[in-house]
């Protein structure tokens, strides 16, 4: 049996995408990085207040098929390539590290 990187890693990475993606819904939808403040601002001013476009860029369940779609097309193409694992690696780390950090502060 030959080894196959992509079909043997394919568990883990559907893992660490996913969490990559709930990264980068949050950092648009609610972070206050500066950037992305600066950035969500410049978005949401595309967009009349009843627009139903402006929704997509507020409401997670509405992005987040959006951004999963743009990894699954990032995972197959880069063939899984070591860039995909350090950037999304690193990103859905960072998250996972700022939840645990979340629910371990004391009272």
């Amino acid at each position: 049996m030959e080894f196959d990187p992509f079909i043997d890693n394919i568990y883990l990475a559907v893992i660490i995408g996913i969490i990559s993606v709930a990264r980068t819904a949050r950092l648009i939808i609610h972070d206050d990085f500066p950037p992305m403040t600066w950035l969500r601002a410049r978005i949401l001013a595309q967009y009349d207040e009843d627009s139903s476009w402006r929704g997509l860029w507020e409401c997670p369940y509405c992005l987040c098929p959006y951004l999963a779609a743009g990894m699954v097309a990032w995972m197959y193409l880069s063939d899984l390539h070591w860039s995909w694992w350090l950037i999304n690696g690193i990103w859905a780390g960072s998250y996972v590290a700022a939840m645990l950090y979340a629910y371990d502060e004391p009272e």
